[in-house]
């Protein structure tokens, strides 16, 4: 073979490589503005919808009498804090225990049924939940309540919670854990302050995820917390959240309403894209702060 017809060669096979990278590059970006767009969609719809509903008093007053203009949903906006907030107290901990257990020392068969039982609880319906809870707390109390509501919600947080954690546990390679036993510690103190602590940016995520799902739940809270149109006066009553609040107002027949459930929706979005970002930034200001 020739100099010229191998250099002919050569440049031939390279353009066609260049080529067919340019062209999957091509289908990837295409492929990611296909997912993008929806996402996109949505938000601009909510955010131009919802807009001209956020007027000082949406946030400051109660709602409005039926079929009136007027009023916000100061009290939904606050409600769906306090049920996050119970949420993330009771399933947090769970949550990251039971990861923790079956990244760590989830060997054998009772490891596999509780595996199994995670999953088996994240697939059922959010309604399911909200009956469970209804039949074991609701009842047995007597009344709708906020710690119900946070009950149904934790439930549903803790198979995202545990199953996210045990799995970025895993990705912390082995050395870095015989490291620490080889210094003298015990097994306990390597999972707590090393594996864990060095996780806490990628738990982080898992738990963001757990918190966008829980805090649009609509259908858990109206067995549980029920609602209120007026302020809440103690964890043990029915509280308002801005789920319901939403769909009360969505499928009743007055404009006003479904203008503020257009802002009741951005809000809820805001809510937690807020959350998320807090949360995050703080553990990475934590980081930070314990690498210096």
């Amino acid at each position: 073979m020739s100099r010229r017809y191998f250099g002919d060669y050569v440049f031939r096979s390279y353009g066609w490589r260049h080529l067919q990278s340019r062209v999957m590059i091509g289908l990837l970006a295409a492929a990611c503005g296909l997912v993008l767009l929806p996402l996109f969609s949505i938000l601009g719809y909510v955010v131009w919808q919802g807009l001209p509903a956020l007027e000082p008093a949406f946030f400051t007053q109660l709602p409005g009498s039926v079929g009136e203009a007027g009023g916000g949903m100061a009290n939904a906006i606050v409600g769906t804090l306090t049920l996050v907030g119970l949420a993330l107290l009771l399933g947090l901990p769970w949550g990251i225990a039971l990861g923790i257990y079956l990244s760590e020392y989830g060997r054998g068969r009772f490891a596999s049924v509780v595996r199994f039982s995670v999953d088996m609880l994240s697939s059922v319906p959010s309604i399911i939940i909200g009956l469970f809870v209804y039949a074991w707390v609701v009842i047995p109390m007597k009344r709708f309540s906020a710690v119900s509501g946070g009950v149904a919600l934790a439930l549903l947080m803790l198979p995202t919670v545990a199953r996210s954690t045990e799995e970025l546990l895993k990705l912390v390679p082995g050395h870095v854990r015989e490291a620490g036993l080889a210094l003298g510690l015990p097994r306990w103190k390597v999972i707590l302050r090393i594996v864990v602590r060095g996780s806490l940016g990628a738990i982080a995520t898992g738990v963001a995820l757990a918190l966008a799902r829980v805090a649009g739940e609509t259908a858990p809270l109206l067995f549980t917390a029920f609602g209120n149109r007026y302020w809440n006066q103690g964890l043990d009553q029915p509280i308002a959240s801005l789920p319901v609040q939403i769909f009360n107002y969505a499928i009743s027949p007055y404009e006003e309403w479904h203008r503020q459930a257009w802002g009741g929706s951005l809000v809820l979005i805001a809510l937690v894209l807020g959350l998320n970002i807090s949360m995050r930034a703080a553990l990475r200001r934590k980081g930070k702060t314990g690498d210096s």
